[in-house]
């Protein structure tokens, strides 16, 4: 193992940035080798989401050094692996976090040093334009600059496949295998963009293209115009409300009335803690309160990027309620099954997807309405290339969604679109509204057709991959599997009620399965275990990609809402007590 001091001189050497050459300045004067230790000894990994970490100095973190690296990895992975890359080009986008633009800029930079052309976005865009464009220009691959919903102090780095997906493996190993290869800067010049013949900026173009294709997805633009219906808009800072304003002028609907202490772009995020709708009323206080000064009982919110989408009601006791990603889920996926069957095309075209920890009920809705269903691993660069197979096989994928307010509608991007889900839903609530019907009873009248599906889907955070790692490792062969030689040992109660089947995607293990062997993609560099208990609850627990976090997902459904929701508390309360257990292992809580 090479030393602290090695790796010390090997940044000093290869970065070129003033800012961050004086972190590891300092922190090697300082003599705090514990910190150089995080920043240095590992590199930041490359996966199917990229690169995501907080913004400092070292091979661990992003900063022009490792987005260089990423971007020359990438780079020579398409010239190898895409005939034609060089002409096909690729395409860049960057929000407004700090230093986005100077990432952009710089990978752009590496791309046009080898004669690659750049669709190069110099204004800031939401991130599914990005994957719209590669989609448009028939790219060989896309990057946003982006940390989506993360905090302040980070920054990411996500990869579209030229099929305008995220990518996926063996896509994500080979880019690693690249990068590593490729680690001595080729230019550091974040000014060869304005310059080069190469470089192009067409993002108008593709922005109205984008706008113009997302009209098919509006039914109702008569009842849209005539509507006086009001609605809420908050951007979280980010860099949605250009894009959320242009898709009401695109569905003809009344303009949005915007929170306008979170309506312009900025990087400090100066009114949330955690700019992420999913994070509940305090993340939305603003929203509430101009709701409340203007009489409208409809929040919409985006997250910083604009790929996610929330919505809240008002209810007639002055509560707001915040609805999950699985409820949006139904209800969107209700819309699309609705405006497809008008059609008169026959249903079973039609398909739909979600995700493993998103809820059942998509798949119970498809059952009874005959609609092709099919479930895929977590996350959109699953959803959308699956949703490829399938069109390549003659189904209309119309609609795909992930609990974590994920949506996909329609053709246009295959990835999560938080403006296109924006437009849609606001159109739902004017058909609603001629029902004189609220969003909260149209959700109660889903749930009365189909079975009331409760979710408690929610997190713990640990900062330690080994303490993880342990947790895991406790519920997969014990309480001492070194006693044992790892062999398998899971739980057999939850919370008193019997495990009937357990599916561990981690080690490639499912007895659900006469083979034992899970049909979902197996990856051992995640966590993942679901279990299923007999009285038809279904659980997940998994890591994060992108977040210092153990999440949790478990549902249960019947025909008693109040019933269902006490026992699935119960076993949510057993996943703490048994499974986790956060005093043990010193996992933090959400609101911590």
């Amino acid at each position: 193992m090479v030393s602290i001091d090695f790796l010390v001189k090997e940044w000093l050497r290869l970065d070129k940035n003033p800012v961050t050459r004086l972190e590891i300045d300092k922190l090697y004067a300082e003599g705090n080798v514990e910190e150089l230790e995080k920043r240095l000894r590992n590199r930041i990994s490359f996966g199917t989401a990229g690169l995501r970490s907080s913004m400092e100095a070292g091979f661990a973190r992003m900063n022009d050094l490792t987005v260089i690296q990423a971007s020359q990895g990438l780079c020579m992975y398409l010239l190898d692996t895409i005939q034609n890359a060089i002409a096909k080009g690729v395409v860049i986008g960057h929000d407004h976090r700090h230093n986005s633009e100077t990432f952009a800029r710089l990978s752009a930079a590496v791309f046009l040093s080898k004669g690659v052309k750049v669709y190069f976005y110099h204004k800031l865009v939401h991130t599914p334009l990005v994957p719209y464009g590669v989609k448009k220009l028939k790219a060989a691959c896309g990057i946003m600059i982006t940390a989506s919903h993360n905090p302040k102090q980070d920054n990411g780095y996500k990869v579209y496949w030229e099929n305008a997906c995220q990518i996926i493996p063996p896509h994500d190993k080979g880019v690693s295998d690249a990068i590593n290869n490729n680690l001595e800067p080729w230019i550091w010049d974040p000014n060869v963009v304005d310059n080069s013949k190469l470089c192009i900026d067409n993002i108008k173009e593709i922005s109205d293209a984008y706008f113009e294709e997302l009209k098919v997805l509006s039914y109702y633009r008569e009842d849209n115009a005539a509507s006086n219906l009001k609605f809420v808009y908050t951007a979280l800072h980010g860099v949605g409300t250009l894009a959320a304003k242009r898709i009401f002028e695109t569905f003809a609907l009344k303009p949005l009335i915007l929170t306008k202490e979170q309506t312009d772009p900025d990087p400090d995020f100066p009114t949330v803690t955690f700019p992420n709708p999913e994070e509940g009323k305090g993340t939305l206080a603003l929203a509430m309160k101009t709701a409340n000064e203007v009489g409208a009982y409809v929040i919409f919110a985006n997250d910083p990027d604009a790929d996610r989408f929330s919505v809240s009601e008002k209810q007639k006791n002055g509560e707001w309620t915040i609805f999950s990603g699985n409820q949006i889920g139904v209800m969107l996926a209700s819309a699309v099954l609705n405006n497809y069957r008008a059609s008169g095309k026959p249903l079973e075209k039609l398909a739909m997807l979600s995700t493993a920890v998103s809820s059942k009920m998509l798949a119970r809705i498809a059952k009874i309405e005959g609609f092709y269903f099919e479930e895929t691993l977590t996350g959109f660069k699953w959803l959308g290339n699956v949703a490829i197979d399938l069109i390549n096989n003659g189904y209309d994928v119309l609609f795909a969604y992930e609990e974590a307010i994920g949506f996909m509608i329609g053709d246009t991007v295959k990835d999560k679109d938080g403006i296109s889900a924006l437009g849609a839903f606001a159109e739902l609530i004017v058909q609603l509204d001629k029902r004189k019907m609220k969003i909260s009873e149209y959700l109660d009248e889903l749930y009365k057709k189909y079975g009331y599906f409760v979710t408690e889907n929610s997190y713990f955070i640990c900062h330690s991959s080994t303490t993880i790692n342990k947790i895991f490792d406790k519920i997969r062969y014990g309480e001492n599997p070194y006693l044992y030689e790892y062999k398998l040992s899971y739980p057999k109660t939850l919370a008193d009620h019997k495990i009937t089947y357990v599916r561990d995607l981690t080690i490639g293990y499912d007895t659900s399965k006469t083979s034992n062997q899970p049909t979902l993609p197996v990856s051992k560099s995640s966590q993942m275990i679901t279990f299923g208990l007999e009285n038809g609850c279904i659980g997940t627990l998994r890591t994060s990609g992108t977040e210092p976090k153990i999440k949790y997902y478990f549902e249960l459904s019947g025909n008693d809402k109040e019933q269902v929701t006490k026992e699935l508390s119960n076993i949510v309360k057993g996943v703490a007590d048994e499974l986790l257990e956060p005093e043990k292992y010193g996992l933090g809580y959400r609101d911590e």
